[in-house]
């Protein structure tokens, strides 16, 4: 989920804490997980209230990280995470997967 967000960063110093991104990213477990057939609207709208606090590069880095420990213990499945930019209409301009090297983000 984070992934999705990573082309929004400006520059700055400021990382998101992880208890930001749990609660914009909670929506999203149904369909992450394959249990709904669509990300809910709750999700998308959470996804762009999100997307407005990233402010840097560390910021997508941080929101990366957070997700992906999330990712591990919840059973986020990969093949519904990747269709997430498509159905909540935003363009990232990079595979969304829990395989993301975090780190590489810019």
């Amino acid at each position: 989920m984070l992934f999705l967000l990573s082309f929004l960063a400006h520059s700055g110093e400021a990382a998101i804490p992880c208890t930001t991104v749990d609660a914009n990213a909670a929506a999203c477990l149904g369909f992450a997980t394959g249990k709904a057939a669509k990300p809910s609207s709750a999700f998308c709208d959470g996804l762009q209230q999100l997307a407005q606090t990233v402010k840097s590069v560390e910021d997508k880095k941080a929101i990366c990280r957070c997700l992906k420990v999330g990712a591990k213990s919840l059973g986020i499945q990969d093949r519904f995470l990747s269709r997430i930019p498509r159905a909540c209409n935003i363009k990232v301009g990079f595979p969304v997967s829990v395989n993301t090297n975090c780190e590489m983000i810019h």
